[in-house]
């Protein structure tokens, strides 16, 4: 199942962002939208920093008031509908920006829509059809478990807790499946069969932690492990991570193209998300599996939303995830300067280009890369190793 997550810029939004200057070099400054408080516990605040770039907590909070309605999170810019992959991130962003009224609201809707009989989720909802797609998607799931165990344990709500443990239990049951690699995420029940599909940027150590801590079950630490060879397997293939890939039994790993109808394989919105997964991870080698994207996608300042596995730009589009991206491998890679030069870009381009999935990402790389609020260790750079 590709999932559509995305509206090309336009040649005429496009343009707004190069004459706004959102893709320009900022000048570099420290900041982070977490202060500890008198009991030593971090919490947000909203603080602009002084080149007029936005905190982390006021991305977090332009996301959910641009589009959060009534609990559903809604892809203003691609029809109107509603996917699981939305729901999760609305549910991770709005427990770190600690808005606890709004996380119910969005939980209560997606267990209301959402939620099937075996607690994953439906993948796409429209306003005039309800669920249009039923089919689940783990990286959605993988990410509202997580969200629900942080949210029920620094709330004390049992609720949230024990949801996210049901939700937890049914991706390892349903959405996981045996290679001589090891357990392996798949994308969905639908891809069972083997060769199996296989999407690096689903994989996340540090919620793979979350739920091992959670739930006490030892396969999430060896989907952590295998997941991390996985992902090494797919970046031994090019300089850049693929969308997709397939993965043999026998744990050979193969680049694909993400459709039929195009047979390019290309590092775009989906293998975006890899190198954020794998900079807020708790340990060296997986962080070094991000860092490792960093020197090409140094070649040029500007990046489009798709390039080829040699860092050739395909497209004229821009994204804040590129941005975002590029800034995990640069902090992964110890580059602090570059790394917060490029959360400035995706501030910028999410500003002057506003989509769903490029906002969402500019909050949650932010969030990610700047505190461990959502269970990571980007800013501790270390953890266990």
């Amino acid at each position: 199942m590709t999932r559509r997550n995305w509206i090309p810029v336009t040649a005429v939004a496009l343009a707004a962002v190069l004459v706004a200057g959102g893709i320009a070099v900022a000048a570099v400054r420290p900041w982070s939208d977490r202060a500890p408080d008198a009991g030593g516990v971090s919490t947000p605040t909203s603080t602009t920093a002084p080149d007029g770039t936005r905190t982390p907590a006021q991305l977090r909070t332009a996301f959910l008031d641009r589009y959060v309605e009534d609990g559903r999170v809604v892809r203003k810019d691609q029809g109107n509908d509603t996917v699981s992959e939305g729901q999760a991130y609305g549910l991770l962003i709005a427990y770190a920006a600690g808005d606890r009224d709004r996380f119910g609201d969005i939980w209560s809707w997606t267990k209301r829509h959402l939620l099937t009989d075996d607690q994953l989720l439906a993948w796409r909802w429209t306003p005039d059809g309800g669920v249009s797609d039923a089919q689940s998607a783990s990286d959605a799931d993988l990410d509202t478990a997580r969200a629900l165990v942080l949210a029920g344990d620094a709330w004390d709500d049992e609720r949230y807790t024990a949801a996210g443990k049901r939700m937890a239990a049914a991706v390892l049951d349903h959405e996981t499946a045996r290679t001589d690699l090891g357990l392996i995420l798949l994308p969905g029940p639908w891809a069972d069969s083997e060769p199996y599909r296989y999407n690096a940027s689903y994989a996340s150590p540090a919620a793979y932690r979350v739920l091992a801590a959670a739930t006490q079950d030892d396969r999430w630490k060896e989907l952590e492990t295998s997941s991390t060879a996985v992902t090494r397997a797919v970046l031994e293939k090019s300089d850049l991570p693929s969308d997709w890939s397939q993965v043999h039994a026998d744990g050979t790993v193969d680049p694909m193209p993400a459709t039929g109808d195009d047979a390019r394989v290309l590092y775009g919105y989906d293998a975006m998300r890899m190198p954020l997964r794998y900079a807020e991870a708790c340990t060296a080698p997986d962080r070094a599996l991000a860092a490792s994207i960093a020197p090409t996608l140094r070649r040029t300042t500007q990046l489009a939303a798709q390039l080829d596995l040699g860092g050739t730009a395909v497209t004229g589009d821009r994204s804040a995830l590129a941005y975002a991206a590029r800034a995990a491998a640069e902090q992964a890679a110890g580059a602090t300067g570059a790394a917060r030069a490029d959360l400035e870009r995706a501030d910028r381009t999410s500003a002057t280009t506003p989509t769903y999935y490029g906002d969402a990402w500019a909050a949650l790389g932010a969030t990610m890369l700047t505190s461990d609020v959502l269970g990571g260790c980007a800013t501790a750079g270390g953890g266990a190793s």
